[in-house]
């Protein structure tokens, strides 16, 4: 059995966001000693384990949730496991197109910029008239 403290070290999850995995229902309520202190067993670290690993590869808690659900299910087809993955590619994807949009016209601004003095800034300028911009970002 372990405290709170002993999972958060064990996992790299502090204790505050163990607490909130429990009140968003990530993770069942631990049993509690006779002082109170809330006790996990290995299954508990293995779930919150699972929960962190989602969260750093950017799932939300809503989709953590189904792949929970779908994981108390081991002998279900894994193709809603793929869908919900998918779906987070596809996010992950549309972030890293909109980065480099918004990494070209970072550069094209700040390439273009020569000026000595803020009046003759183009960042400055660029930023105060969108129009100035080459493209949707």
């Amino acid at each position: 059995m372990f405290t709170i403290g002993d999972l958060s070290r064990q996992t790299s999850v502090k204790v505050p966001t163990i607490r909130y995995y429990e009140q968003m229902g990530l993770m069942t309520a631990a049993e509690r000693s006779e002082g109170n202190q809330r006790r996990y067993e290995s299954r508990d670290r293995d779930r919150l384990s699972f929960i962190k690993h989602a969260r750093d590869l950017g799932f939300t808690i809503e989709a953590i949730r189904e792949l929970l659900a779908l994981n108390a299910h081991p002998e279900s087809p894994c193709v809603d496991a793929h869908h919900i993955a998918d779906r987070q590619l596809q996010l992950v994807r549309n972030k890293i197109a909109k980065l480099r949009r918004l990494e070209k016209e970072l550069d094209r601004i700040t390439t273009r910029c020569d000026g000595d003095h803020i009046k003759d800034c183009y960042v400055i300028e660029s930023l105060a008239n969108h129009e100035l911009c080459r493209s949707d970002h």
